[in-house]
């Protein structure tokens, strides 16, 4: 693996390998969360119509390395982090702080006061590790699954 990191915005031709990124890092990846919550929150990975309308709608940096993509990290207007993940083999590495780097760049050239989220188990620490606050935990149901998570956010 290479340390050559680029990131970059996506454009509709990486829509699916994002949808890809996601299963693998919520499948594959260390998790807090059962195989049973696991499958629920992710089923398959993402891709189709409705999946392309939901990132073409969103701010979307996409992490590469040797020119493939292993991370995606999107700002859904106003101001809400909607999705951000990277591929297992490469958590750990500095991916999503380089990827927040670039959206936090976007908001601040938008004028925002502040970015929010609602972080995962495992993403929580990430966003921590940028400057956001735990606003509250919170548990959502997903397909007959419970999961805990938190509302972040930070001021810019």
């Amino acid at each position: 693996m290479s340390d050559e990191i680029s990131i970059r915005r996506a454009t509709a031709a990486d829509h699916e390998v994002l949808g890809e990124i996601m299963f693998d890092a919520v499948r594959n990846g260390p998790s807090l969360y059962t195989p049973e919550q696991q499958a629920a929150w992710v089923p398959e990975p993402r891709k189709g119509a409705d999946w392309d309308a939901r990132l073409s709608a969103q701010c979307v940096f996409v992490a590469e390395a040797d020119g493939r993509p292993i991370g995606v990290m999107t700002l859904a207007m106003p101001d809400y982090v909607d999705l951000a993940f990277v591929r297992p083999d490469w958590q750990g590495r500095g991916i999503f702080r380089r990827l927040h780097e670039a959206l936090e760049t976007e908001a601040r050239a938008r004028g925002l006061a502040r970015l929010h989220t609602h972080a995962s188990l495992m993403a929580q620490p990430a966003f921590g590790a940028v400057g956001y606050s735990v606003l509250e935990p919170e548990t959502v149901e997903i397909r007959g699954q419970s999961f805990k998570r938190f509302s972040m956010e930070r001021t810019l």
